[in-house]
Formats: structure tokens, sequence, C-alpha cells
């Protein structure tokens, strides 16, 4: 099983400062796939990635 990130390592990933994936939590406007447990907030990277992926503009795919 792959290891969680908490907020802080899941923004360094995105390389985006950590309170905008807090705010994005908080208020939905932008939705990262997170898992609670408990009070705690993690991210898988397998998550992230599906992500970026889904939020990439400007790419073509049908030229790769």
């Amino acid at each position: 099983m792959e290891a969680l990130m908490n907020t802080k390592q899941a923004a360094a990933y995105l390389n985006t400062p950590a309170q905008t994936l807090v705010t994005w939590r908080c208020t939905g406007r932008v939705k990262p796939p997170y898992v609670k447990l408990g009070g705690n907030v993690r991210y898988r990277k397998v998550d992230l990635d599906v992500f970026i992926s889904a939020h990439t503009r400007g790419v073509d795919d049908s030229e790769s």
C-alpha cells in the first residue's frame, strides 16, 4: 500500500501552497480527492496524478 501524504506534502507535490489545498477542500471550488481518517486529511499520490490529468488543458491526445 502506498504511503499517504499530509496536506503539506501534497501541496509540495502539486507545487501549490498548502493553504490553497485547505481552501479548495473547504469551499469545494476545486475538488482534489482526499482521504479523511478521523480528523486527519491525507492524499494518495495516485489520486493526485489523476487530478492533475483531469485538469490538464491544451493537450490534444490524438497527436500522441
